[in-house]
């Protein structure tokens, strides 16, 4: 019978001898947001593919998107950015389905890269709330910053802004639109 000798790994096999590992900045945000539909057509906005693709996808060209709405489900997307004078970036999103609770909340995970490095990953609560004139959206997000851009201070604000501008494009694809039957 063979045995085994239990050998500590090589640290220089993957060439990082030394190099620090980067602090992970935590934060939290919650971004509100009063829409005029009702709680069902909110959550079917999340929900199915075809409205969630208006109002959820990455910049940039050459875009791929899968979504499978379930729990243990989740989207993979990823696109080319071109940026003037540089090399375009190459971004990714990939998400978990953690909890979906129909027309009352949505709990899941994602990770964003840029050029393969993941950049952060979030845990995101969506809270649909009723209201007389339609549904109160309430956003949290912890965030775990794994890899800070050039400016570092610009990270939070900018995915708080992205966040916004994301919601705006679902109270826009929540609107009526004529051109469309049904």
């Amino acid at each position: 019978m063979a045995t085994t000798e239990a050998t500590a790994p090589d640290p220089s096999a993957d060439g990082r001898v030394g190099d620090p590992v980067p602090e992970v900045r935590h934060d939290t945000f919650t971004v509100g947001l009063h829409l005029a539909a009702p709680a069902s057509a909110v959550f079917e906005a999340f929900a199915d593919t075809s409205i969630r693709r208006r109002w959820h996808k990455l910049p940039g060209r050459h875009a791929s998107y899968e979504h499978d709405f379930a729990v243990g489900g989740g989207e993979t997307a990823s696109s080319v950015f071109p940026i003037p004078d540089a090399p375009p970036e190459r971004l990714a999103y990939e998400s978990r389905y953690l909890d979906i609770t129909p027309d009352s909340r949505i709990v899941y995970t994602y990770t964003a890269r840029v050029d393969d490095v993941p950049r952060w990953t979030s845990l995101v609560t969506v809270e649909l709330r009723p209201e007389a004139a339609g549904t109160q959206l309430r956003w949290v997000e912890q965030v775990a910053f794994l890899t800070a851009s050039a400016e570092p201070d610009h990270d939070l604000p900018h995915l708080r802004g992205a966040t916004r501008l994301r919601l705006n494009g679902l109270a826009a694809a929540l609107k009526p639109d004529p051109g469309r039957a049904g």
